[in-house]
């Protein structure tokens, strides 16, 4: 090669390195900065300490605890002896290898929650011959009042893959928890608060060389609800082992005073990561802890659905005070029976004495001169078939309320007069949940005024959302009778009869299929219901207990209802001595 050639290749080489130099520095220096910076500084998300939840009195129903975990520090996971480690926590090798291997860069790797103070003992112990692994202290979420409001309260839980992809959580910690139920999930992002930050310096290893600055966390909001927590634990005691609901509400508000679905659960298996055993043991209970009876199942209201036939035959005018029919145990419609509960019949009766003894023939005739439709439009009215609306938790179910039209359109059949029989005493097609049944009485003993219901504690006195197209003489007539369900000879609900307190009620046995009455039991069982409202000349609480398969409502519900009304009123009583 001559030396002009060399010469060449030697000025193109420069040119080719001068023109890189200048790509680097001037065009893409900038960025390239940054991402060295970024490269060298790493930022490491801290979550926050929760807002703490309060019942309507000030009562905390949660509290922040702290507990300890084992970490190993992300330079020495590459190197760390697992088979050692996994002796030493007690865990299995392929547990602390798939953590390691789903670490997140520069972030500690959790091997280890939920320590006991023996084992915080027996690790710090030998710390010093396992290099990387240290022991912290985190804050964990406990329910104070354990199971009791578990439906309500809600619990914690890690984010998963669905919710990782949400935009409003790409700055939640690895490690941090947010709400997955209840209150904690629709308030998480009041009561998360705002993470904070620890800036570190690392090598080119990404092992940490110092920290070189933080941003404290700000702890999330305080929220007070609805609840009297003392009610709620009252109502679930009285509920004992039975599988059910109770919801109990200011009837002039809308507030939820309990809200009760049992069986329940204890959410404070979640607070630090439930455990795989535990996750599958409520997973496959037949008894269905985590499903909130309260607003998720429907039932057939069976005789509390008397109070909607009342309203609409009176409405209508198809029955009125005076008006008398005789039950003698049963009617026929064609070749069709249909029996009243009392065998041996009631006799004559008026609609006072008929709603409290709940005749089912009375409103077997009164539903047939009111009509199926006229029936349908009263209990749309008062909220059957419609969600309440609450805020809790995704999936309240409707309830239902049939009618001719729906009868074709959905069968292709035309409604049946027997049908309007059965539907008149709450069989049949009819559902509702305890939600809405609370709602119901709740409007009665208010005079026709329907309010959200809520569970958050309001700033200002609620208005109603609508006042009812039904007179007031029509209540009137309802609450007299109701009071009468409890307070007079022959009431079907003597059994919630207080001393303390004057209650106006109304009772219910839903048949689960069809089987003559009483003759079923276990999962066949009847459900019992139980509605009523306390005081009666001025009511405080409305409430509807719903008691699965547990026979007769004045049995079965009523006890439980007078329990926690008492309860209720007595403490109120009390309060208002001491002021």
């Amino acid at each position: 090669m001559t030396e002009r050639k060399i010469a060449y290749v030697i000025t193109l080489i420069f040119l080719v390195l001068g023109g890189r130099l200048f790509q680097l520095q001037l065009i893409q220096g900038n960025e390239l900065r940054r991402l060295s910076e970024e490269n060298r500084l790493q930022r490491i998300k801290i979550p926050s300490p929760r807002g703490v939840i309060y019942d309507r009195n000030g009562i905390p129903l949660v509290e922040n605890m702290p507990y300890y975990c084992v970490i190993l520090l992300p330079e020495a996971a590459d190197t760390v002896d697992i088979e050692s480690i996994s002796e030493l926590l007690g865990v299995s090798k392929e547990d602390v290898q798939k953590k390691i291997e789903d670490r997140k860069p520069f972030e500690p790797i959790r091997l280890k929650e939920r320590l006991s103070m023996k084992e915080v003992a027996f690790i710090e112990a030998r710390l010093s011959d396992y290099p990387g692994i240290q022991i912290e202290v985190d804050l964990a979420r406990h329910y104070l009042y354990g199971d009791v409001g578990a439906h309500v309260i809600g619990y914690l839980g890690k984010l998963n893959p669905e919710q990782a992809k949400s935009p409003g959580l790409k700055d939640i910690p690895a490690e941090a928890f947010i709400g997955q139920w209840g209150i904690e999930k629709l308030f998480d992002d009041i009561l998360r608060g705002v993470p904070g930050e620890k800036i570190i310096e690392v090598d080119a290893l990404g092992r940490e060389l110092r920290v070189v600055g933080e941003v404290p966390t700000v702890k999330g909001k305080d929220l007070h609800i609805s609840i009297d927590i003392q009610l709620q634990k009252e109502a679930e005691t009285a509920f004992g082992n039975r599988a059910g609901a109770l919801v109990a509400l200011k009837p002039d508000t809308g507030e939820i005073l309990a809200l009760v679905s049992r069986p329940s659960f204890d959410p404070n298996l979640f607070a630090k990561g439930i455990s795989p055993e535990d996750w599958l043991r409520l997973r496959d209970d037949g008894r269905f802890p985590m499903l909130n009876r309260a607003l998720q199942s429907q039932y057939p209201p069976g005789s509390v659905f008397k109070i909607v036939t009342a309203i609409s035959a009176l409405e209508k005018e198809a029955i009125n005070l005076e008006t008398k029919i005789t039950c003698s145990g049963g009617l026929t419609h064609g070749k069709w029976s249909f029996r009243c509960w009392k065998k041996a019949g009631h006799g004559t009766l008026s609609f006072h004495d008929a709603l409290v003894q709940s005749c089912d023939v009375y409103f077997y005739t009164a539903g047939r001169r009111t009509g199926i439709n006229s029936i349908a439009e009263y209990a749309r009215e008062l909220g059957v078939g419609s969600p309440c609306g609450l805020e809790l938790v995704k999936g309240e179910k409707p309830g239902f309320m049939p009618d001719e039209n729906w009868k074709i359109k959905a069968k292709g059949q035309p409604w049946y007069q027997g049908e309007t029989y059965i539907t008149s005493i709450g069989q049949g097609y009819v559902l509702m949940t305890p939600l809405q049944v609370a709602r119901l009485i709740s409007i009665v003993a208010n005079g026709g005024y329907m309010y959200d219901v809520t569970l958050i504690l309001p700033e200002e006195t609620p208005k109603p959302i609508k006042r009812l197209n039904i007179s007031q003489k029509t209540f009137e007539i309802l609450r007299n009778a109701l009071w009468g369900v409890v307070n007079e000879p022959g009431g079907t609900a003597h059994s919630a009869r207080s001393k303390i307190v004057e209650i106006a009620g109304k009772t219910g046995t839903a048949q689960v299929r069809s089987s003559k009455a009483g003759s079923a039991s276990g999962r066949f069982g009847d459900h019992a219901w139980f509605t009523a409202y306390a005081p009666y000349e001025n009511p405080q609480v409305a409430i509807a207990v719903l008691v699965e398969h547990g026979g007769h409502g004045a049995s079965a519900a009523a006890p439980i209802a007078k329990a926690a009304i008492e309860a209720y009123i007595s403490r109120h009583l009390k309060a208002g001595e001491d002021e």
